[in-house]
């Protein structure tokens, strides 16, 4: 039987109930049928190497060297992520078309020229010693299992993959990728509309300077801003750090929910290890040998993204432009093509990627084609044991810019603008493609150490949620989103003293957006008399899935954004990272009478479209990256489930304009994380779907109930809970 016929025959039965869809496996592997599959001899170890795991396959490695340990963290990626982070691989150096044909050249060609392993090579060469040792150990874990192991994952034959080993250059490329500016699926789109004659009244706009207004045409933002780009990548991601004396423990409290693009597998897993350097535990990216969200016996850390201005865009129509490689693109079921791209003194001619659209040349500079040692640093934040040892590991980020949160066990807590940028004048720029000239401020850069700090704030609770930074005295960045979820998070967090790890946890299922229940109560004030008046004003902004105001709001707001923004309005809604705003501004700025006449219109509209529920519309679809394969891809969707939250709720479950048919979640909250550091042991994890990326098994979609019922899953520290309470284990052997 062939491989695909063999996936359709075992992959999915159907299983309905209580209001809720779910795909599963019937003819998977169990836990112990896929820990029996690592090999397990011919290591490259100095002593044996012990793999806890626990039910829910998440790994504790035991070890007696550094660089057994990272060796075993390495098997444990590729057993439990293997597919997954050939794919990632892939992507980060330009090689799609090796698995999806010649539809994805262009695609490949683009990623080239953005060359996320340009710093590379100089980045190995200045990494100390230990790290390096540590990055080459982990590479060499992974090949190991991928020379030696029977069977591979799906992935593999449905993509035309084959054996290659890993190297540390393939993951600090991958890192790179991990590492990409998030403002570019703003600049990439807004630089479509720069020829438009309105175009420098809407980039002050969209910059985020203060007083401007969008010029008020009919066709304002038109072109390309609804692209799936922008659609998957909006910003989230929320993290507190509550102090010891707020505390019930007396220790200081972590909680974290990031925020990404929903698939299967999830973008995390959890790990835990101890060896002689490090002993750590939480959430890892797969293929990537540091802990990210996580703690150690005395810290935990964890972030959100900052958005900072690690990027500029240059005028490059009078500059040199000389051919810098890229290779040949390899191409599955076709031949292989040229993939040269061109440098300029500035950085690489963007305007090459056709697969952008661009017509005038343009140059990239970015903070990530810099060497710097990202690696070091996130180790090294591993081993911090105070404030002082955690700033000073924190400066050696680069990018990407992040909000970097504090916790420890003396009940300390703290923040730090983590990120390093050119030392620019403060005035904001006055367009989005700059003159040469301005790469004179390329010469020095601000870091960390620059960057505000909170230590220890009166209030005794610090949190992040993508705000814009006060009082840096530098400039960050243009693009950010609104303060709802931060300010949410502060209002519920005000006055509480004696907080538990429960209390935070119910923080990160929050599904209440202020902001749209006086969006909501302004409307209604608006339509006086009308039948859906007091159902908006009565609202209190949650999304709850059962609840049918959200889904009335939202398709009110659906109908209002061609008055708000013109016959382009979808455009607007995706040219910013705090589209809701910009849309109440907008509405707010029209003449009273239209705006009562046109919002009763669409009322009529609204209340004549049936009595569905939030979550009747509001989808939970998580698919496999499988999924977007045609022909195949229907097999690999696994979830069709009511969703509560939206896109500015603590709990992100992210959307478009909210139409009258079903629409997918595809971005939002993806992973939690919880730790209390007065208990090495009290640290909780859950991921939306589950730990191992084999399709199928035990531990493929396993999460998946306790995350939508709360629940979250132990993640110990000590050695002597972990050996008592993860029931299976694996011993690497030389």
């Amino acid at each position: 039987m062939a491989f695909a016929e063999k996936v359709t025959s075992a992959l999915i039965a159907a299983r309905i109930g209580a209001g809720m869809a779910v795909r599963r496996v019937t003819a998977g592997p169990s836990l112990a049928e896929r820990l029996a599959a690592i090999p397990t001899r011919g290591l490259p170890l100095a002593r044996p190497a012990t793999v806890h795991w626990d039910e829910y396959a998440i790994p504790f490695i035991e070890a007696e060297t550094d660089e057994d340990a990272a060796v075993a963290l390495g098997v444990a990626h590729a057993h439990l992520r293997l597919g997954q982070m050939e794919i990632m691989r892939r992507l980060a150096t330009g090689r799609l078309a090796e698995m999806l044909g010649p539809a994805a050249v262009e695609m490949d060609r683009g990623l080239r020229i953005l060359g996320f392993g340009r710093p590379v090579p100089a980045m190995l060469a200045a990494m100390p010693a230990d790290t390096r040792r540590w990055v080459e150990a982990f590479a060499a874990g992974i090949s190991h299992y991928v020379r030696h192991v029977a069977a591979l994952p799906a992935e593999f034959a449905l993509l035309g993959l084959r054996r290659e080993s890993w190297t540390a250059a393939d993951i600090l490329t991958i890192g790179r990728m991990a590492s990409a500016d998030c403002n570019w699926v703003i600049l990439f789109n807004l630089l479509k509309l720069r020829r438009r004659p309105d175009w420098p009244t809407t980039w002050r706009a969209l910059a985020g300077q203060e007083g401007a207004t969008f010029h008020a045409g009919d066709h304002e933002l038109a072109g390309g801003l609804g692209d799936l780009a922008t659609r998957t990548a909006r910003s989230g991601s929320n993290a507190v750090a509550v102090a010891g004396a707020r505390s019930a423990s007396g220790g200081a409290l972590m909680a974290a929910d990031p925020h990404l693009n929903l698939m299967l597998p999830n973008l995390w897993l959890a790990a835990g290890l101890r060896c002689p350097s490090y002993h750590m535990c939480g959430l890892m990216l797969p293929g990537l040998p540091f802990v990210a969200i996580g703690r150690n016996p005395r810290v935990a850390w964890s972030g959100t993204a900052l958005q900072s201005a690690s990027t500029d865009l240059f005028d490059a129509g009078g500059l040199p432009a000389r051919p810098s490689g890229g290779g040949r693109i390899a191409v599955r079921w076709g031949m292989s093509r040229g993939a040269a791209r061109r440098d300029t003194p500035l950085g690489p001619l963007l305007s090459d990627a056709s697969i952008l659209g661009l017509s005038d040349p343009v140059a990239l500079k970015w903070m990530g084609h810099l060497p710097s040692d990202e690696m070091t640093a996130w180790l090294r934040l591993a081993q911090a044991r105070d404030w002082a040892g955690f700033v000073a590991a924190a400066d050696g980020i680069a990018v990407p810019g992040q909000h970097l949160l504090y916790a420890d066990a003396a009940g300390h807590v703290g923040k730090l603008t983590v990120c390093r940028l050119p030392r620019r004048p403060s005035r904001p720029p006055a367009d989005a493609v700059l003159p040469p000239a301005e790469v004179r401020h390329w010469t020095a850069f601000v870091t960390t150490r620059d960057l505000p700090q909170i230590y220890d704030p009166p209030g005794g609770i610090v949190v992040s949620a993508n705000e814009k930074p006060r009082h840096a005295g530098v400039p960050i960045g243009l693009f950010f989103p609104g303060r709802d979820r931060f300010l949410r998070l502060h209002r519920l967090l005000r006055g509480r003293a004696r907080l538990r790890l429960d209390d935070l946890a119910a923080l990160q299922r929050d599904v209440q957006a202020e902001g749209a229940a006086l969006t909501a109560a302004w409307l209604g004030r608006r339509l006086d008399d009308h039948p859906l008046a007091g159902r908006l004003a009565r609202w209190d902004g949650a999304y709850r899935a059962e609840a049918s105001e959200p889904l009335l709001f939202e398709r009110l707001l659906c109908r209002l954004h061609g008055l708000a923004h013109g016959e382009d309005g979808e455009s607007a809604y995706w040219a910013s990272w705090n589209p809701a705003a910009l849309t109440r501004r907008r509405l707010a700025a029209l003449p009273p009478e239209r705006l009562e006449a046109e919002l009763r219109r669409a009322a009529d509209e609204v209340l004549a479209e049936g009595r569905e529920s939030w979550g009747d519309l509001h989808r939970l679809r998580l698919s496999h990256v499988l999924g977007m394969v045609p022909g195949l891809g229907r097999l690999f969707r696994f979830t069709d489930l009511p969703a509560a939250g939206g896109n500015e709720t603590l709990m992100k479950t992210a959307h478009g304009l909210a139409p009258a048919g079903r629409h997918p979640v595809r971005y939002g909250a993806n992973a939690r994380f919880l730790a209390d550091l007065a208990d090495p042991d009290a640290t909780r994890v859950v991921l939306l779907g589950g730990q191992d990326g084999w399709l199928g098994s035990e531990n493929f979609l396993d999460q998946l109930a306790p995350w939508r019922d709360g629940r979250s899953i132990r993640l110990p520290l000590r050695l002597e809970t972990v050996r008592a309470t993860f029931s299976h284990r694996t011993v690497l052997l030389s």
